[in-house]
């Protein structure tokens, strides 16, 4: 008991630094875009729908469910995507979710394997939630899971303390240019909760290494990151990937930003990358620097907004602050965005 006590007491310290809307008794989402996204994205069974990806569902949309549930101060949608979560997702032994659950098959999970950022967000969800509700089994949960993926996913290798997007796949033999990571599975704000979790300095050397790695990844003219890097030796974009900035990539920016690091260069650097025609993100081609997909969707526009806001105190325009979501993805990004903006910079509102 005293154990989770002190784990309270530190998670409700981090609660009131880094997100606050529970804690006060108020939403750092508005009420009628939460209605919009689960009107779109929520089933009844508590899953979140992926519908620009065949309707699956996997950790990462589960673990930014809960993420946005808790912003939205609502703990009934945050029981019932974490139902979901804990009974179709954590299947495996070491305490990991699976990445992947298909509607369209029996069984609806055919790929075992974990995908850290999913992981990540959710233990960061539950920690978040269960210290602002005062919920023991949500910070059970969330310790057990941050130490699995300290114990599995987190690695030294070639000097650094990696991110290892799973437990499978991704390092040698599985990987001839291995070790393989993907810089945008770096959630930078849920790092230092997994240290109150499961303490360790790792953790630490965790973010200094993700920024600094975010700092030398500047592939072709645009001087970009991949998706994908491989660290066998230095870092270039990894075999069998598009060499590309792409939707992956795209939210490393609104990543940094939430986590409160004001590196003005690599934020600079990063949204003039991928920008076109004035405020528009695209992919990006990084051998060539030739934009591949326009992503004129206002979730996607709305993080060189954020970008702005941070770097200059530019305020959003009235497009991206308008909710109305078409795609799971650019919406979620949407929603982590405002609600980013209203709790930590209301000025650029």
């Amino acid at each position: 008991m005293k154990f989770w006590r002190s784990i309270l007491a530190a998670c409700t310290a981090v609660v009131l630094t880094v997100a606050q809307p529970a804690m006060a008794q108020r939403a750092a989402i508005d009420p009628q875009a939460w209605a919009a996204y689960k009107a779109k994205f929520l089933d009844v069974n508590g899953r979140i729908i992926d519908n620009g990806n065949g309707g699956i569902s996997h950790s990462e949309g589960q673990g930014y469910g809960l993420l946005l549930a808790y912003l939205a101060n609502n703990q009934a949608d945050f029981e019932q995507i974490w139902y979901f979560t804990r009974t179709e997702l954590l299947l495996r032994d070491d305490g990991l979710a699976v990445w992947k659950w298909d509607p369209t098959v029996t069984p609806h999970v055919t790929d075992t394997n974990n995908a850290s950022d999913g992981d990540l967000l959710i233990a960061y969800a539950l920690a978040l939630a269960g210290s602002a509700w005062n919920n023991k089994d949500y910070l059970q949960s969330a310790a057990g899971m941050a130490r699995a993926i300290l114990s599995r996913v987190v690695v030294d290798a070639g000097g650094h303390t990696l991110l290892m997007p799973g437990v499978d796949g991704y390092s040698p033999p599985d990987r001839k240019d291995g070790p393989v990571i993907n810089p945008s599975y770096w959630i930078f704000e849920a790092l230092p909760v997994m240290a109150l979790l499961a303490p360790s300095d790792r953790w630490q050397k965790l973010t200094d290494d993700g920024l600094a790695l975010l700092r030398s990844m500047q592939f072709g003219p645009r001087k970009l990151p991949a998706d994908w890097v491989s660290l066998q030796a230095k870092p270039v974009p990894a075999n069998g990937f598009d060499a590309e900035f792409g939707y992956n990539a795209i939210r490393i920016p609104l990543y940094l930003a939430r986590a409160g690091i004001k590196d003005k260069t690599l934020l600079t650097r990063l949204q003039q990358g991928m920008t076109i025609d004035g405020d528009e993100p695209a992919t990006i081609d990084l051998a060539t620097g030739r934009p591949k997909d326009p992503l004129p969707d206002p979730g996607y526009r709305i993080v060189n907004d954020v970008v702005a806001c941070v770097v200059s105190g530019t305020k959003l325009s009235a497009s991206v602050r308008q909710f109305a979501p078409s795609l799971y993805y650019p919406a979620t990004l949407q929603l982590l965005s405002l609600a980013f903006v209203m709790e930590k910079h209301p000025e650029c509102l």
